[in-house]
């Protein structure tokens, strides 16, 4: 059997429904029981243990994973409008982060790569579980912090203004849709077995869509926010077309982050492919 690893977040859960729960046919490879954890932690796994077949993470995380994974075309966290929010208790410029504590949802999320690209000023990046950021930022225990997921949506219930769309600035920057995170496969799997995994998981995001409130109650038990709207607005915003399959755009623009990174000394220097061909 295979091993997977995905998120506990809606659009990852809303995802992964059908292929977790045997409902994508005879042709989907075996899946043992999955892995859910955040993003970071993922991230880590990957990065320092190779642990999982298949696994969610962050696109500046597969910067630093591609001898041993590869990208997959479906399953993927693209698109316009859905980038991290940088937030703090009080208006300041957004780029006047000079000496500032900046919580972030781990080293090697996608959000604090667009940190870094957005400004290089000198600032302490602090790490801590995405659902502790906004707390965090309020009691003034951080000057300001990358938040991501339902926080995207919550975030004014915390009493914190935005100061940066790091996604909107990304998009203004380079025209590309902000990639965010993608499924990666081990290369040691082979081409076709990586093939028919892209093609269940592509199937799944079908099934979803097909049947949304199938995964109500799954999606439920894992997410941060309880609130109906709220999954749902996560789920509109995170699952998009890009989500069953990446084509020319969505390659493009993971590409173009992946330089970037390389260029600003964030990334190493890789030749491998980062998708098959």
């Amino acid at each position: 059997m295979l091993t997977i690893g995905f998120s506990p977040c809606p659009n990852d859960t809303f995802i992964f429904h059908g292929l977790v729960h045997g409902l994508i046919g005879p042709a989907c490879p075996s899946f043992a029981e999955p892995l859910l954890a955040d993003v970071e932690t993922l991230n880590v796994w990957a990065m320092e243990q190779a642990r999982l077949d298949v696994t969610k993470i962050s696109f500046h995380a597969l910067g630093h994973v591609l001898d041993d994974y590869v990208l997959l075309r479906s399953g993927g966290a693209l698109g316009r409008g859905c980038g991290p929010l940088l937030v703090a208790r009080q208006p300041m410029a957004g780029r006047d982060l000079a000496g500032k504590k900046i919580a972030i949802p781990g080293r090697y999320t996608t959000a604090a790569m667009l940190l870094k690209l957005f400004s290089r000023a000198d600032y302490e990046m602090v790490p801590m579980s995405f659902e502790t950021i906004m707390p965090c930022v309020a009691r003034g225990e951080v000057d300001c912090g990358v938040i991501i997921h339902e926080s995207r949506f919550t975030f004014q219930q915390h009493g914190l203004v935005c100061l940066q769309d790091l996604g909107a600035w990304w998009e203004t920057e380079t025209g590309h849709p902000i990639p965010l995170g993608g499924i990666v496969a081990r290369r040691s799997l082979g081409r076709e077995l990586i093939r028919q995994i892209e093609s269940c998981i592509s199937k799944s995001v079908q099934l979803a869509f097909a049947d949304a409130g199938k995964s109500r109650s799954y999606i439920k038990r894992y997410a941060q926010e309880l609130d109906d709207q709220v999954i749902a607005s996560h789920i509109g915003l995170y699952v998009n077309d890009f989500s069953q399959e990446l084509g020319k755009a969505g390659i493009a623009a993971v590409g173009e982050f992946l330089a970037r990174g390389r260029d600003a000394a964030i990334l190493p220097a890789s030749q491998r492919e980062v998708v098959i061909c």
